[in-house]
């Protein structure tokens, strides 16, 4: 692509996210420590990182793949994030800004994908 994948506007986005999420889950049970806070953190950790790697590989056929990745890894948080809420460990409100912050990054990958697919042809 030419650039930095710290220059991917998604890539910021999404580093947003995590900081987010750790911000939000530090006040989650004790007990969920291992459970659904670890989860929810590996899987927002998850997509700027293989946005990273991605960036980083040869062809833009590998790099889709890791986009791919890192759209699925939106979705478990995704899920994760009504867990949280249905549990009460969220606020409505805290989960629908972060529900908001995923679909922004969703959108965005969907947009790079749709590029590089473009690009293929």
């Amino acid at each position: 692509m030419g650039q930095s994948y710290k220059d991917l506007v998604v890539w910021k986005k999404s580093m947003g996210l995590v900081m987010q999420v750790y911000r939000v889950s530090r006040k989650f049970p004790k007990e969920e420590t291992y459970g659904l806070t670890s989860q929810m953190r590996r899987s927002a950790v998850s997509v700027p990182s293989n946005i990273a790697e991605g960036s980083g590989r040869r062809s833009s056929g590998e790099f889709r793949q890791f986009l791919i990745q890192a759209r699925g890894s939106l979705l478990e948080l995704e899920t994760q994030l009504q867990i949280a809420e249905n549990l009460d460990y969220l606020k409505t409100q805290q989960a629908e800004e972060l529900t908001a912050m995923t679909g922004e990054v969703g959108r965005m990958l969907n947009g790079l994908l749709d590029y590089l697919n473009r690009k293929k042809q």
